[in-house]
């Protein structure tokens, strides 16, 4: 049978508890940080409001790009050539236009690009794509 020295079989059995108090100092001062002091405020009796009613939400406004070129304003056709000035008297009703882009997948992209660059020439600067969440 092999025999330790001493020193050594006493330093293996000796817990090193350094890190063991850090951890419980962070901890300590995360808590006094994290807690909340008792404030004890006096009664307070608060005015009351008049509810205020919601604005209704705004209308979307969908553009249709479909997959032969043909483009529709709110399910009704409309030409290219037409498009920015039906689009300047939707903005001049609601200066707050936003627009909702849908394209098919089989267009190209040459149609899409024609109806971006017609909200551009109309001043719509609200425009979102609409598209289909990945599977």
């Amino acid at each position: 049978m092999k025999k330790y020295s001493h020193s050594a079989h006493h330093s293996l059995t000796e817990l090193n508890i350094t890190p063991l108090l850090d951890l419980a100092f962070v901890l300590l001062v995360i808590f006094i940080i994290t807690t909340t002091p008792l404030v004890h405020d006096s009664d307070l009796k608060l005015p009351t409001a008049a509810k205020h009613e919601k604005d209704p939400p705004r209308k979307a406004n969908y553009i249709t790009v479909d997959a032969d070129g043909r483009i529709y304003v709110n399910k009704k056709p409309v030409e290219l050539a037409t498009l920015q000035p039906v689009l300047a008297g939707l903005r001049a009703d609601d200066p707050d236009l936003s627009v909702i882009l849908r394209g098919d997948g089989r267009t190209t992209y040459g149609a899409v690009r024609a109806v971006l660059d017609a909200c551009q020439q109309a001043n719509v600067a609200k425009i979102d794509l609409a598209t289909e969440p990945a599977r």
